[in-house]
């Protein structure tokens, strides 16, 4: 049952500022949402503080990308030690299934901090747009669950968010049309999605695997492996070492692009449309032709 009363709102928890976004797309004001993560942390990390963990103790709903995006999650699920919380259990939303994911074959690594992600497929999927349908008819069908009065409500802040994407999508497609086909490397694999959506070919990454750091070794090689594809584009994040980046895009003939991979990583990208926003311009203003 949830926690909430009566015409309380109903107090929803998420993994990432992206879910809770998407939440408070379908929920409106029927919902109360917090994020265990900021928009800006080292990818798959993330340390939840107790007053974090007392807003989920109160929740009625868990809203999780899944996979092995939140390694940390298991150890915070512990502690509440709520059965609704558990994988699968009542409480608990996983929105990655029913997703087209990329990079299934991807291995699973080991390293000193235990097992590594993208063992189950590339978890960054909510960085292709198209992909807010299935997440957002995921929200729907829990929310309705927990509220069914709220049903109709959560259906049509649905369809009217999905209309507000299909205009954006067109917009952002015909901005990056010019330039479907561009070579780009990627500091952390956060962007295959973003990328097949808009034509780009995500040639290398400058992390031999997912959250391990490159030798300087790897770094020669990849820096000649750039030149000889011509890649334009270093795509990284703000947590990124900026400095690396710049050093191997500089070598390599390429332009460095921050891109946000998550709402609220940047004051321009303050809700889910809005970050595609950010990183479209970015995008479109690094490849355009000098003038």
């Amino acid at each position: 049952m949830a926690p909430a009363r009566g015409g309380e709102p109903l107090p929803v928890v998420t993994t990432s500022t992206d879910l809770k976004a998407l939440v408070e797309v379908v929920g409106g004001d029927r919902v109360h949402v917090v994020s265990l993560a900021p928009a800006i942390h080292e990818p798959h990390q993330v340390e939840v503080k107790p007053g974090q963990l007392a807003q989920l103790r109160a929740a009625a709903l868990l809203v999780r990308i899944g996979l092995d995006h939140e390694p940390w999650l298991d150890r915070v699920v512990r502690t509440v030690n709520d059965p609704r919380f558990a994988p699968g259990g009542a409480g608990d939303l996983d929105v990655s299934r029913g997703i087209a994911l990329l990079q299934t074959e991807t291995p699973r690594v080991k390293s000193e901090r235990g097992s590594h992600v993208h063992g189950f497929g590339n978890p960054h999927y909510w960085l292709d747009p198209e992909n807010a349908r299935p997440i957002t008819a995921a929200i729907v069908g829990a929310l309705a669950r927990l509220r069914p009065d709220g049903k109709l409500a959560f259906e049509l802040n649905r369809q009217r968010f999905l209309a507000q994407l299909d205009e954006r999508l067109a917009r952002w497609t015909r901005a990056m049309a010019p330039y479907r086909g561009t070579r780009v490397v990627v500091v952390h694999e956060s962007w295959p999605y973003l990328a097949q959506r808009f034509g780009l070919v995500v040639v290398a990454a400058l992390e031999p695997t997912p959250g391990v750091p490159p030798s300087p070794s790897y770094l020669a090689s990849l820096i000649e492996h750039m030149k000889e594809a011509r890649v334009r584009l270093l795509l990284a994040s703000p947590e990124a070492d900026i400095a690396v980046v710049n050093q191997v895009a500089t070598r390599a003939g390429a332009r460095p692009v921050i891109l946000i991979a998550s709402v609220g990583g940047d004051p321009a990208a303050r809700d889910y449309l809005s970050l595609f926003d950010v990183d479209v311009q970015r995008l479109t203003e690094a490849l355009a032709p000098a003038r």
